[in-house]
């Protein structure tokens, strides 16, 4: 556990801390995200970036405010977020054809090429970050996580 290997480290006790799912989620959450950077470092792509291209490439000529709200990302942040990925030629923005006041989302064949690079690297860093884990332990662990998130929808 690593509750039990913190522990032995250096001899000190987290105290109640050791039963908190929230601390062992936030120190988990770090460890991975950090990893994440190295493991996408120099390709221009941050975790909330790939997050865009992925729902994006999963749903063509989705709206700004829908991909938004899947991902759980504030509007004002969201619309800063597509202009870098329009800029960087990775999305089309484009006028809704159902709502003038909308703008649809789609993937372009540069966005669809640095998904496919940056999704192998994630898979590469997620294999090593879960390499402890069983296919059916990294199932659970995605259920038991997919049920606390959708708490917040």
């Amino acid at each position: 556990m690593a509750t039990q290997m913190i522990e032995e480290r250096d001899g000190s006790d987290l105290g109640v801390l050791a039963e908190l799912a929230g601390y062992h989620l936030r120190r988990a959450s770090n460890a991975v995200g950090s990893d994440f950077a190295r493991a996408v470092a120099g390709t221009g792509v941050r975790q909330v970036l790939f997050g865009i291209l992925s729902v994006v490439d999963a749903n063509p000529g989705i709206n700004q405010g829908a991909a938004g709200r899947l991902l759980g990302i504030q509007r004002a942040n969201m619309v800063a977020l597509i202009n870098e990925v329009v800029e960087q030629g990775w999305i089309d923005r484009t006028v809704a054809a159902d709502d003038r006041r909308a703008f649809a989302l789609t993937i372009t064949r540069s966005g669809t090429e640095v998904l496919a690079a940056t999704l192998a690297r994630i898979r590469s860093h997620e294999d090593q970050m879960m390499a402890d884990l069983s296919a059916d332990d990294r199932a659970q662990l995605i259920a038991l996580l997919s049920r606390i998130e959708a708490r917040e929808r």
